[in-house]
């Protein structure tokens, strides 16, 4: 009896570009998961994939997209804790999306993690608006203001605590789970510029890789982890998107066979 299958997409800035590049691989060889999870821009992808938004079509937009597209500046940063807001990127993800969409419309079973700032634990977003939650999961803590969602009044990104959420997929009932880690170790030969910050998203990746490091370790329920070679790919800065694109098909093309005999 073939097993199902259980795509955890991770955490990634722009690197995330790569998972669309990956799931069309899949697509291509027949691949269709029957679960999938996303963190920050894993959780964007992930979720527009589960309402049947194709890869191709998502690569179209995403290819176009530059930084303003996404994020204006708050005028009260310091009262809305955060330089900037999300309104811009809601409103892509809504077009594409083409409207509102609940968790339960999705096509394919999807969840998403956040951070919770006042219980400081990560959780699972998996009910409610889909938009407003993979949002939430990609909330960096001072660059974006806190979401709100549900019963949590402040979630910011999920990489803070779960950069590749495997564990939700194994709660779902996944049986052969593949995490996607774009991120993979950090570039330890990048010197954060004069800027506050940069300095501030340096640590957030500092303390984020040596979670995930150790977290990679001990996840004996994850079937198979793989990382794109994407060099040194800024994740802040919307460049080499046709790159991540095409390393994180070359990925899915590559391992797709192996998935298949895994699943039996």
């Amino acid at each position: 009896m073939k097993k199902t299958l259980g795509l955890a997409l991770g955490a990634g800035g722009a690197r995330g570009v790569a998972h669309i590049g990956f799931l069309q691989a899949l697509d291509e060889d027949g691949l269709r998961p029957d679960f999938v999870t996303g963190c920050s821009m894993g959780a964007i992808v992930g979720a527009l994939y589960c309402a049947g938004i194709s890869p191709l079509k998502m690569k179209e937009r995403a290819l176009s997209l530059k930084m303003g597209d996404l994020a204006a500046l708050n005028l009260s940063p310091f009262r809305q804790n955060g330089l900037m807001q999300m309104k811009k990127a809601r409103k892509i993800v809504l077009e594409l999306m083409g409207g509102e969409k609940d968790f339960t419309s999705l096509e394919i079973p999807f969840a998403c993690v956040a951070t919770d700032l006042i219980g400081g634990k990560s959780v699972t977003l998996d009910s409610g608006n889909v938009i407003d939650a993979a949002l939430a999961s990609g909330s960096i803590p001072g660059v974006f203001t806190p979401a709100s969602f549900g019963e949590y009044p402040m979630l910011v990104d999920g990489c803070i605590t779960e950069r590749v959420p495997s564990r939700a997929l194994y709660e779902m009932g996944a049986e052969v789970i593949v995490a996607v880690d774009v991120l993979g170790d950090l570039i330890t030969d990048r010197e954060p510029t004069g800027k506050l910050l940069n300095t501030v998203l340096r640590v957030i990746d500092i303390m984020d890789t040596r979670a995930t490091r150790s977290k990679r370790l001990m996840r004996s329920h994850v079937s198979l982890w793989l990382e794109p070679d994407l060099g040194d790919m800024d994740q802040y800065r919307m460049k080499d998107l046709d790159l991540a694109y095409k390393k994180g098909y070359e990925l899915g093309k590559k391992k797709s066979e192996k998935i298949k005999h895994m699943l039996g």
